[in-house]
């Protein structure tokens, strides 16, 4: 039998490759580290972790990211599986060791006799390739990218991906900061005091707004000025400018803390450290991607308090990201429709975050399996996270306006992307009427346990004609 392809090993292609031999169908996965590196990763590690390590919530009944988390579980997701074994405190959050994950998934894609891993860089796969899936993320080399481009006529989008710093553990101040996760929620291996917070007045709040402000950032190409930043990911910076109050709405809100240090004083704003390691010797600065120059990062950083003294292991970056305009150039199946032996999967085809990449590599290993055995290939349900999100990138989620279809933008996975509910629920298990935030949760409740019966249908084998449309 010949091999599926996979070209790119990151948490898209390692899924990917991984379900294809899962079924019994050898692959064959392309990783061009460390020959040739990109400008974000560090290693030649497969599914190496290049921004946060977090997988963010893992929250499944009223969280559409704790949900797919389920869903890929279920799905028997080699990411999950090595997310799981090497995860770390995050409070309602899901992170790992980043070195002790991308190991464990490198080590169990090498020793799979129907997986063979190919470290060379691959522009076009020749026509010899009758099946390949090309998921090569939103780092895609020069060469590729120019060689899909020439091959759909279609410009790819783009938009900017920052990187936030890491602090060494032992050089922040703990008469200063404290453990404790928001409200005091505990998560997968968590204890409900996960983060280290450090804790801001309003004049240190202002004060770091303006050297933030006034900071020296990375200057880009001129082919760059108009590349828009994905909302997920704003340098802080970038928020910043939205406004003086933006950040302590966003990463540096102060909501749901207490410090124990001074039970009395309510911080202005707050700054969030999460576990980055299993050691605990490592924690990033939460939500803290930046342009800033490197020196001017150490600078302003170690204004906040707790940090005046911090060892950076890593200082925050940006790099831009390309993504295809999937709705207009990939079929359900996300086979490119101008050559349909190439599949994509992960960041290029549009959605966001590391699960949401690895998820749609998933899928796209499961198609490539099934068309290689000869098999009918059923889409997930369109009710389901991996439905949902399947559809967000082939077009599912496009609506109408004056002037044609919305354009095409990144996102994570939500429960705006899924259909609504046939009948909402408006009462409680007491019989009371559910109204405010009561109504909303039980709302995401009844989409989450919709998702997961007709996922566990649609693995059984249940045809779906919604999802076939």
């Amino acid at each position: 039998m010949q091999p599926v392809h996979i070209v790119g090993g990151g948490l898209a292609g390692a899924e990917a490759a991984w379900q294809i031999a899962s079924r019994g169908v050898p692959a064959v996965l392309h990783e061009m580290r460390p020959a040739r590196t990109t400008a974000a990763h560090k290693t030649g590690s497969l599914a190496e972790l290049v921004c946060s390590n977090s997988f963010r919530s893992d929250e499944r009944e009223t969280n559409a990211v704790g949900l797919l988390h389920e869903e890929m579980r279920r799905l028997g997701s080699l990411i999950m599986r090595c997310g799981d074994a090497h995860q770390v405190p995050a409070g309602g959050a899901l992170a790992v060791d980043r070195d002790g994950f991308s190991a464990a998934v490198t080590a169990a894609l090498e020793a799979n006799a129907l997986i063979e891993i190919s470290r060379e860089e691959v522009a076009l796969p020749p026509q010899g390739w009758n099946s390949v899936i090309i998921a090569t993320g939103p780092l895609t080399s020069p060469a590729l990218a120019d060689a899909i481009r020439d091959l759909t006529g279609e410009d790819s989008l783009a938009f900017f991906d920052a990187i936030a710093p890491i602090v060494h553990r032992d050089s922040i101040d703990m008469a200063v900061a404290w453990f404790q996760s928001r409200y005091d929620k505990a998560g997968p291996g968590g204890s409900g005091a996960d983060y280290i917070n450090c804790p801001l007045t309003r004049e240190q709040y202002d004060g770091f707004v303006d050297a933030l402000l006034a900071g020296d950032k990375t200057s880009f190409h001129e082919w760059e000025a108009n590349t828009p930043y994905f909302d997920g990911c704003l340098p802080i910076e970038v928020m910043a400018e939205r406004g003086r109050e933006t950040l302590r709405h966003g990463p540096m809100k102060p909501f749901g803390l207490t410090n124990p240090h001074q039970p009395h004083v309510k911080a202005y704003a707050v700054v969030q450290l999460r576990q980055d390691n299993r050691l605990g010797t490592l924690f990033n600065m939460v939500g803290f991607q930046t342009k800033l120059k490197h020196a001017d990062q150490v600078r302003v950083f170690r204004t906040i308090p707790g940090l005046e003294q911090a060892e950076f292991a890593r200082l925050g970056g940006v790099h831009r990201n390309t993504f295809l305009n999937s709705p207009k150039l990939l079929d359900g199946t996300l086979r490119l429709t101008a050559a349909p032996r190439l599949r994509f999967a992960g960041q290029i085809t549009g959605c966001e975050g590391y699960v949401e990449s690895a998820a749609i590599g998933l899928l796209a290993g499961r198609f490539a399996a099934a068309e290689r055995l000869g098999e009918t290939i059923t889409l997930p349900p369109p009710t389901t996270a991996h439905g949902a999100l399947l559809g967000h990138i082939t077009g599912g989620h496009i609506e109408t306006i004056d002037a044609g279809p919305r354009s095409f933008q990144p996102m994570n996975v939500n429960f705006g992307l899924f259909p609504p509910l046939t009948r909402t629920p408006t009462r409680g298990p007491d019989g009371e009427r559910l109204r405010g935030p009561a109504k909303t949760i039980a709302r995401k409740r009844a989409l989450s346990q919709r998702a997961l019966a007709d996922l566990d249908r649609w693995m059984s084998g249940e045809a779906f004609p919604a999802a076939a449309e």
